[in-house]
């Protein structure tokens, strides 16, 4: 079996880093877009760039919990499709040509694509033993061999 390398944090993982490339070149790409689309066009693409390595951060937070990871990863994954969309439409609208438009996708598939190994080897995010635990604490004590102890009637 092919085991993934252990990372100490989601600032670790390469598909969080592409992310933040990705949403850096989105940032300075749209700086370029016409004043009117400043809270139109601008900002969607902005935030669906910014929400991938955001849902990534979050779903390394709760990897112990593979539903929850994967959830998240796949919010990830939806971001990084909508990302794509407001590409096209920068693309559409003549913000962007075909050439910078197609390195953008390509960034996203990638993106996508890493996604999708990830959740595929959810449980292999996820190792027991690196967890640091708080000790038990007793919620419940057996205060019969305690001298104080009265029972009531």
């Amino acid at each position: 079996m092919n085991y993934l390398p252990r990372v100490a944090s989601f600032h670790d993982l390469l598909v969080y880093q592409k992310a933040r490339a990705l949403q850096r070149e989105i940032f300075e790409i749209s700086k370029r877009f016409p004043q009117e689309e400043m809270f139109a066009l601008t900002n969607q693409i902005r935030r669906s760039s910014r929400a991938i390595g955001a849902n990534i951060a979050e779903a390394w937070a709760k990897r112990r919990y593979e539903k929850h990871f994967i959830s998240k990863l796949t919010d990830a994954d939806g971001e990084q499709m909508e990302t794509q969309h407001w590409i096209e439409t920068a693309r559409d609208c003549g913000y962007i040509n075909q050439s910078q438009a197609n390195v953008l996708i390509t960034q996203c598939k990638e993106i996508g694509q890493m996604l999708g190994g990830m959740i595929e080897r959810a449980n292999s995010f996820w190792d027991d033993s690196k967890t640091l635990r708080e000790s038990t604490s007793e919620y419940f004590t057996d205060d019969t061999d305690s001298p104080s102890y009265q029972p009531t009637d």
